[in-house]
Formats: structure tokens, C-alpha cells, sequence
């Protein structure tokens, strides 16, 4: 039981998260706001898989941004790369299967934000802590 109880793992999985969403969202949104509005596509099955790459892709840019603080770009794409695809992947899932059962497909609004901006925060959470302790990686490092 002591293994879940580690307060400074869960705030920093929590901020590992929180990046990880910024990035996800970033490209999910942009790409459901694209076929929102630039579009007559309307297939969840069309929009939801290059809304799921996008957000995986724009987080793994963020990263690598952020990581070039501290290191090359050679080494900082290899370690934004490395980042939990199980995380990004089940972010990606709960946001945009939260977007679908609010409105109805994959469709935003100002009343869907911030559900699936929270779901998706907390789905992938527990797991990116599990990985912090087991592994001491973050699912963004």
C-alpha cells in the first residue's frame, strides 16, 4: 500500500501529465477544430485517428522543446520519443471518447473543454505515477 502513498511521485507525475496534456491537446483540438470548421467531414472513424496522431505528435514537439533547456536536440527528441506511448495513447482515447458521449461526435465546444481536458488528465495519471516508481521515468522523460 506504501506504494501509492508517495505524495512528491503524485505531483510529479501530475506535472509529467500536465505536460503530456498541454501536447496532446494542442493537436487534438487544433485537428477537431480543423474539421469543425474547414470541413464537410464529419466521420468520427476520418477524424479521430489523425486527431489521436496529431495530439501524440505536437506532445512529443512540446517535449522536445521544453527538454532543449537542458540538452541537445538530439538527445531531447530521443527522450520526448521515448515518452509513454500507453499514456499518450489512453490520453488521446478518454479525451476524444469524452468529446463524443458530451456532444454527440467529435465536436468542440466551451462546455466540453474543460471534461475532456479533465479526463484526460486524470485517465492516464495513475498510470504515469506506476511508471515513476517502478521505472523512475515519467511518461514524459
Amino acid at each position: 500500500m506504501k506504494f501509492w502513498l508517495q505524495k512528491d511521485k503524485w505531483i510529479s507525475s501530475a506535472l509529467n501529465t500536465l505536460v503530456c496534456l498541454l501536447g496532446c491537446s494542442i493537436g487534438d483540438f487544433g485537428t477537431i477544430l480543423y474539421f469543425q470548421y474547414y470541413t464537410d467531414i464529419k466521420s468520427i472513424i476520418i477524424i479521430m485517428p489523425i486527431a489521436i496522431l496529431n495530439g501524440i505528435l505536437t506532445s512529443i514537439l512540446l517535449e522536445t522543446i521544453l527538454l532543449l533547456k537542458t540538452m541537445d536536440f538530439k538527445n531531447a527528441f530521443k527522450t520526448a520519443t521515448g515518452m509513454s506511448l500507453i499514456s499518450m495513447i489512453s490520453m488521446e482515447l478518454a479525451m476524444n471518447l469524452t468529446d463524443i458521449m458530451l456532444e454527440g461526435s467529435l465536436k468542440l465546444s466551451l462546455s466540453s473543454i474543460i471534461p475532456v481536458l479533465a479526463v484526460g488528465f486524470i485517465v492516464p495519471w495513475p498510470y504515469n505515477y506506476w511508471r515513476l516508481m517502478k521505472y523512475n521515468k515519467g511518461c514524459c522523460g
